[in-house]
């Protein structure tokens, strides 16, 4: 058997040790430098979506819907940049609690046939609310457009198989954490992991969903990036710093 040098086994424990919390939650990953911003805070350049919706105010994506200006059914921004495959992506947000938004991933944008709008989009969504009481949270999997509604929620982790959905165990975490852990009516962070069929949701530095989308004939390995404006009362979603990474 093959020994290793005792300064080389403690600095990997040490490694270990420190993607931990102190009660025992993992926590994100450094960011990694190669990481590119894909929105200038400027203006919506490399971006599509409602010219009536989206704009860019103080230097942040602004999204809203007021009486006046509705959305026809759900529409979004669309990153034209880029696609999302293996990567990581990392951005924060903030909404108003009338109603609830989602960062899109691994999505298509619908053209054929007749879609509400110019910029439906369906595939995996990230979800946005600005709530604290479980399960109405930030950070679940839904199937914008599909037939699995909420794929998986926070604090699981788990899989889709074949045959349905099987939670490993649902104790990432819970209530009271998320209670401190997220920030009602100002920014929140959040980091979304994707790499093959393994999917990791992070909220302000913390792990809150691991996922494995095992089903062939459901899983989505590639597609477009978008930020949602959900139809119904009026509303709004703001978002910054967004950027990205390809995941190898």
């Amino acid at each position: 058997m093959k020994r290793f040098p005792y300064s080389t086994m403690i600095a990997a424990a040490l490694l270990v040790a420190a993607s931990f919390s102190s009660d025992g939650a993992e926590d994100a990953p450094s960011e990694d430098p190669g990481m590119v911003k894909i929105f200038n805070g400027k203006d919506l350049t490399g971006w599509d979506g409602d010219p009536r919706l989206w704009s860019v105010k103080d230097g942040v994506i602004h999204g809203e819907t007021t009486e006046a200006n509705v959305a026809d059914g759900n529409t979004f921004l669309i990153w034209k940049d880029g696609k999302t495959t293996d990567f990581e992506l990392r951005l924060s947000f903030r909404c108003n609690a009338t109603n609830n938004s989602g960062i899109q991933y691994r999505s298509k944008h619908i053209t054929e046939g007749k879609p509400r709008n110019q910029w439906v989009v369906r595939g995996y969504q990230h979800e946005l609310r600005n709530e604290k009481t479980f399960p109405n949270i930030s950070g679940f999997i839904y199937d914008e457009g599909g037939k699995r509604g909420r794929i998986c929620l926070v604090g699981e982790k788990g899989s889709w198989d074949k045959d349905g959905k099987k939670t490993e165990s649902k104790d990432l975490v819970d209530q009271e954490t998320w209670n401190s852990l997220f920030r009602v009516d100002d920014w929140n962070d959040v980091i979304i992991r994707a790499k093959g069929n393994h999917i990791q949701h992070y909220m302000n530095g913390r792990l809150i969903l691991d996922f494995h989308d095992n089903d062939p004939s459901l899983a989505l390995t590639d597609g477009i990036l978008a930020l949602q404006l959900h139809a119904g009362k009026p509303m709004w979603a703001e978002f910054r710093d967004i950027r990205i990474i390809a995941l190898k």
